[in-house]
């Protein structure tokens, strides 16, 4: 019988088993397990263990990473695997042994080979992601303590880093498999000594007998029986046989079966959805069978996938190859399924029974005839796979690694006996219905036929008309899709005519898509310090990261790390659903009633100053729910209902605000020349578009803040991670109704930032201050309020890098040189203004890139649109100007036939050279960087060996670009110009220093104990800085712009010089549009990439094989903190050009609202060879100690990877006919790729489609 939903109350409130399990070696027994709550929020909040972060609650980020360990009764043996905190439900981890990155190791007693390493060796910036990779590899090495370079890159797919580039990360993990090429940081011709990053034999041997020992207790066989959990809401029963979970399901028939609650713990995050009834089958034997029959492999619906490719692997090793060519396909499919944690969890029944239209596994199941077994009582569930003749399976997404497929295929087919005559075909698709289908029209059409260029031609034609989508298709990418089906058919025909005649011929034509590589090459160059008399002088040395151990140990304390209060409050926002409305009536009766609400807050509870009126996007804040846990708020958040009345029009893109004049004042436009006359005096004009897509900061750390309301006078006390300590003070006091001296803002350390906690971070502090003040005066209780947001609710409000469109005419000579520009740039600000009018008059600055246009123009239009305010990130409008720069540069060399380095070359800038506005271009250094960088790459060589590729490879080709960058250095809001700084001398010789710098990564903090130390002529060992307050150092600037070092530096250098508290400003600063006159900035900082590229014609896919970057800094405070700058800042510019893209609906609403929507670069997409350098001999006599900022100029350089696309693409477009130059707007995913390379398979789409 079933239970109604009153009896199944009634069972949650009875009693339930005891949880046993093990956490770093100590025994966890936990009477009231509650089936809601994951490992992590246990860990955290429970045990205090706060190594393990929260990075997105969807196991995408990989910062919640541990190892899981238990004990295998069928294998006798203890299994070790990386599993998502975030994911794995408290109550899945009955016998099982935890160890989290503070079980491993930690500064005060030992570190872990793994910690020590990645810590000395700069593999950490920010942090916040640093104990999840440490605990996917230390997983990995008690499994495999000798793993290849392909073990290694398998085990960080489910990690991401947005800080350091990946390279040091693998570089160091991979020293042992010697699968890396580290190359000596000082060439030859270098009269300077050698000098490294790290000392490789300063680093503690890996020792497996010395890891914590698997609890003995867990390795007694204990009969199963069935467990039941109880909790608030929900009753967890973990049966322990298929007869017992048969009854179980008969009785609760709307129970959900959990085995690694990768799909149902998304459900009832995100879409929240709730399931009374958890029944868990992980446990039960005929659940996880694995048997090998005659026909094929029969696997039960709990084995997990990671088994699952083990056993394909040992099948692939054992059978002959026309037994395994299904298994092979499965396992290229796994290979890229998820992350290792979610494929170590996530059951193969589980992938089945979601039947996700993209599935990766599904199609393959399908095409191969596998036979699936469903059941209710007294049948086996089983997949059975069978042998195959000749079988392929595809997925395309946007990353390889780790993402949601866009199309996936499965295709077999099987051959009359010694011929090529079809005799059955199957071929079924992913991605291109609502469910798996089979084309059964075409593959009916193919049977008897001879497997030739006629067949080709005909299944072709027959799969663009079988293959349909309507226009409005969920997903879009519709003309993309539908190529997919015809390309990736082609690549099966190939492959399997190869088979046939078991010939070379086709191997030129057949693409090989290939991410893992045998080898890295990595080539770190700097300019070494020559030896001197002090040793204490540490500036100039690669000095390690001042927290990088407490990073690698968990140690390190981020803002939600802070333990929690006795009589602590937690937050969640309520926002609008609406993207422009006015609100008729917010009901909160149904969120008051959720256990532990406290109140609701909203915008008649704000004492101070506020601003209201109608809502002007989604992810509008209404109002917030203050709660005592934080699950309680959420869910009460949810239950608030709002009653719209829907304003029009609603503008979301830049085309919108264009068509609908939504602009805001003031309109900027920059003139040096005569315009006119420059397009008269030039022998040809042409005219271009491009759009460069927005971009999500995706710092590793969400916003957070803590409020403490402390006894006196109303004063507050904030904890946030924020880069603008005096912003947030000012105006959390502004909407308090209170003096600024009453509120402190303290920032010990962000995990990341990038722009996105410039200013953006205030909408949410102030809201909790409010929470915090309101429940103290008018409530007379004076609680500390918490909110951390989750991934999805950050993306939603905060904003990110402003989209730009820009158009441009120029004129040009016969011989490349460009005579005269008139751009016109449009950036989607968002709902309000933030700081778009800086981020604009950036992109104007930096319109011309490196070149020298004697008659230029430009103009800059602000569009007002109703999503979330766009503000700052690394570059802060730079790269977008640049880019655009880079355009009409591409298209006037194309015009010319003339190769484009030389068009760049012959354009560029020359020292004393005056710019757009008006300011002369000194201690130029960017010829320095372009010729450096020619050599570092064997540019020339490199231009040699990809045109022979290209001649010899239809379907995919190389390309190969130089890119140069010229980025200003200053804030362009003048009077932000400035900085502070304080140090207490203790009578015991330490000093205390205080700046108004934030630390997000970049390692500010650890730059300015070195100016200290060089200053004071001590030891960094006697320095420390404990944090960043209001109270210390008052009325700082946000720390941004990469002046942070140039700025506090001087402060610290003047301060300890002159004896006194003191303050520093960048002289001479000050820039007039009106007149086109002034000094926009103190200095420019340079550099120079070359970047080589493969293209997969038929796919869109792109290979990132070649990466020489040559960064003038001056001379560098820190070669190891400006390396890991340009590296990271290269990475995110790689994911802004080619990879990242934010998709919103016509209504405003984001789609892609954490890491399985949203991609940034992953460990894959580094190029395999890395070649850095830092200029030597170029001091900047600006800063301090001759150095340059670094932060932002790096970026742009990956401007270098998508012109080398756009290259490949020229190729490629010729072998079609197609000349001359075309439109490519950023980023180059996929989708746009092989779009623009057209040939008969896209006309043929096209043709079916009526485009």
């Amino acid at each position: 019988m079933s239970f109604t939903v009153e009896e199944t109350k009634i069972k949650l409130q009875s009693t339930g088993d005891d949880l046993v399990f093990f956490v770093n070696g100590k025994k966890i027994t936990e009477k009231n397990a509650e089936p809601e709550i994951t490992l992590l929020t246990y860990l955290r909040r429970s045990l205090g263990l706060t190594g393990t972060k929260l990075g997105c609650a969807e196991g995408g980020c990989g910062a919640c990473t541990l190892m899981v360990s238990k004990y295998h009764p069928h294998q006798n043996r203890i299994i070790h695997h990386a599993v998502n905190a975030c994911l794995a439900p408290l109550c899945s981890l009955h016998h099982c042994a935890v160890t989290t990155v503070e079980g491993i190791g930690s500064v005060a007693s030992k570190l872990h080979p793994v910690q020590e390493r990645i810590a000395k060796a700069h593999g950490s910036q920010c942090g916040f992601c640093t104990p999840g990779i440490v605990m996917s590899m230390y997983a990995l090495l008690r499994s495999n303590p000798q793993p290849s370079m392909h073990d290694i890159q398998e085990a960080f797919q489910g990690n991401l880093c947005r800080c350091t580039g990946y390279r040091p990360i693998l570089e160091v993990t991979c020293l042992k498999t010697h699968s890396c090429e580290v190359k000596p940081t000082v060439d030859d011709n270098s009269m300077l000594p050698a000098q490294k990053l790290y000392d490789q034999s300063e680093f503690m041997p890996l020792d497996p007998t010395q890891e914590i020992i698997f609890p003995p207790e867990l390795m007694v066989r204990i009969k199963l029986r069935e467990l039941r959990f109880v909790g608030e809401r929900v009753l967890w029963i973990q049966p322990c046989s298929l007869k017992e979970l048969l009854e179980l399901k008969a009785t609760y028939p709307n129970a959900k079966l959990v085995v690694g609650n990768t799909e149902v713990g998304i459900e009832m995050k995100f879409k929240n959805l709730l399931y009374p009834v958890i029944l868990a089958p992980a446990y039960i034997p005929e659940l996880n069978i694995i048997q090998h029959t005659q026909d094929g492999i029969e696997v039960g619906a709990s084995v997990t996938l990671t088994v699952l490719g083990d056993v394909l692997r040992a099948a692939v090793k054992k059978l002959p190859t026309h037994q395994t060519e299904v298994f092979e396909a499965v396992l290229e499919q796994l290979r890229w399924f998820a992350g290792q944690q979610i494929r170590n969890v996530a059951a193969v029944g589980g992938n089945i029974m979601t039947a996700s239209p993209i599935s990766d596994l599904n199609p393959v199941f399908m095409a191969a005839g596998c036979k699936l077994t469903v059941m209710s009582k007294g049948a086996t569930f089983l997949l059975l796979f069978f042998c195959g003749q000749y079988f392929s399976a595809f997925k395309q997404s946007p990353r390889k690694e780790d993402d949601i497929a866009i199309v996936t295929s499965g295709m077999n087919v099987l051959f009359k006996e010694k011929s090529n005559i079809v005799q059955s075909i199957r071929i079924s698709y992913g991605g291109m219905a609502p469910v798996t289908v089979l084309a059964t029209a075409t593959c009916n059409r193919l049977l008897n036929r001879q497997w030739n260029e006629e067949l080709l031609e005909q299944a072709c034609t027959s799969l663009a008309e079988e293959m349909s989508l309507s226009p409005s298709a969920p997903g879009g990418m519709v003309t993309y899709r539908r190529t997919l089906t015809i390309s990736l058919f082609y690549k099966f025909f190939l492959t399997v005519q190869h088979k046939l005649v078991h010939i070379n011929r086709h191997l030129a034509t057949l693409s090989v898509h290939c991410v893992f590589a045998d080898c890295f090459t990595l080539f770190p160059c700097f300019q070494a310090v020559p030896p001197g008399d002090n040793s204490d002088d540490v500036v100039g040395h690669p000095i390690m990261h001042l927290s990088a151990l407490k990073h690698a140990t968990g140690e390190a304390i981020y803002c939600d790390d802070i333990p929690c209060y006795e009589n602590e409050l937690r937050l969640a926002l309520v926002t609008s659903t609406k993207a422009h409305a006015l609100i008729k009536s917010i009901d909160t009766s149904d969120a008051m009633e959720v256990p532990g609400v406290v109140a609701f807050i909203s915008a008649k509870d704000i004492p101070g100053s506020n601003l209201t009126g109608p809502v002007t996007c989604v992810g509008h804040i209404v109002g917030a729910i203050v709660a005592d846990t934080q699950a309680h708020a959420q869910r009460a958040a949810k239950a608030v209902k709002i009653s719209y009345e829907e304003l029009h029009p609603v503008i979301v893109t830049i085309q919108d605000a264009i068509a609908n004049k939504s602009f805001y004042q003031p309109v900027r436009s920059m003139e040096r020349g005569d315009v006119a006359q420059g397009f008269k005096d030039s022998d040809h004009i042409l005219h271009g578009k491009m759009h460069i897509g927005g971009q999500e900061q995706f710092y590793l750390e969400t916003n957070c803040t803590v409020a403490v309301p402390r006894g006196e006078d109303g004063e507050m006390e904030l904890f946030v991670s924020t880069q603008a300590a005096s912003k947030t003070q000012a105006l959390v006091a502004k909407a308090l109704g209170v003096p600024a001296n009453r509120v402190v803002c303290r920032v010990k350390r962000m995990g990341g930032g990038f722009g996105g906690k410039e200013s953006r971070s205030t909408i949410l502090s102030t809201v909790v201050a409010v929470a915090a003040y309101t429940l103290a005066f008018f409530f007379r209780t004076k609680r500390p309020v918490r909110c951390m947001l989750d991934r999805d609710e950050d993306m939603l409000v905060t904003g990110g890098r402003h989209p730009f469109f820009g158009h441009y005419k120029v004129g040009y000579m016969n011989n490349g040189r460009v005579n005269a520009l008139d751009v016109t740039l449009y950036s989607n600000a968002g709902n309000s203004m933030d700081l778009s009018l800086s981020i604009l008059e950036r992109a104007l600055f930096h319109m011309d890139n490196s070149y020298n246009i004697p008659n230029i123009h430009g103009t800059g239009y602000i569009c007002k649109t109703n999503l979330p305010s766009n503000s700052a990130f690394r570059g802060f409008g730079g790269p977008q100007g640049m880019m655009i720069a880079e355009s009409w540069m591409s298209d006037v060399a194309l015009s010319c036939g003339l190769p484009a380095e030389e068009v760049r070359r012959m354009n560029m800038y020359k020292e004393g050279d005056f710019t757009p506005f008006n300011q002369r271009l000194d201690q130029f250094t960017i010829d320095l960087c372009w010729e450096e960088c020619m050599q570092l790459s064997d540019f020339n060589m490199r231009k040699e060996a990809v045109e022979q590729y290209n001649r010899q490879h239809r379907w995919t080709k190389r390309g190969l670009a130089i890119i140069p960058t010229k980025f200003g250095i200053s804030y362009t809001a003048v009077f932000l110009n400035q900085a502070g700084a304080l140090v207490h001398v203790y009578s015991d010789g330490s000093v205390l220093l205080t700046h108004g710098g934030t630390e997000m990564g970049q390692g500010l903090h650890t730059k300015m104990v070195q100016v200290a130390s060089k200053t004071l002529g001590i030891p960094c060992s006697k320095i420390h800085i404990t944090e960043t307050s209001t109270n210390t150092v008052p009325n700082t600037s946000p720390t941004a712009a990469s002046v942070s070092s140039d700025l506090n530096g001087m402060a610290v250098y003047i301060l300890i010089e002159l004896r006194m508290i003191i303050f520093y400003r960048t002289p001479d600063l000050g820039y007039d549009f009106n007149t086109n006159s002034g000094r926009a900035f103190n200095y420019f900082s340079y550099g120079v990439a070359v970047s080589e590229v493969e293209i997969d014609c038929l796919t869109g896919s792109h290979k990132n094989l070649h990466t020489s970057i040559v960064m003038d800094v001056g001379k560098s405070l820190n070669p190891a903190l400006d390396i890991g700058q340009v590296e990271g800042g290269f990475m995110q510019g790689l994911g802004l050009f080619t990879l990242e893209e934010l998709r919103y609906s016509p209504d405003g609403y984001l789609y892609t609202r954490g890491p399985g929507m949203y991609k940034i670069p992953s460990f894959g997409d580094i190029p395999i060879e890395l070649k850095v350098s830092l200029l030597r001999d170029a001091p900047n006599e600006k800063a301090i100690f001759s150095s340059k900022a670094v932060g932002e100029p790096p970026l742009f350089l990956a401007a270098s990877v998508f012109y080398a696309i756009k290259d490949a693409i020229t190729v490629a477009r010729a072998e079609s006919g197609l000349t001359g130059p075309f439109r490519l707007d950023s980023p180059a995913t996929p989708e746009r790729i092989r779009n623009a390379c057209e040939d008969k398979f896209t006309k043929l789409v096209c043709i079916n489609f009526h485009c």
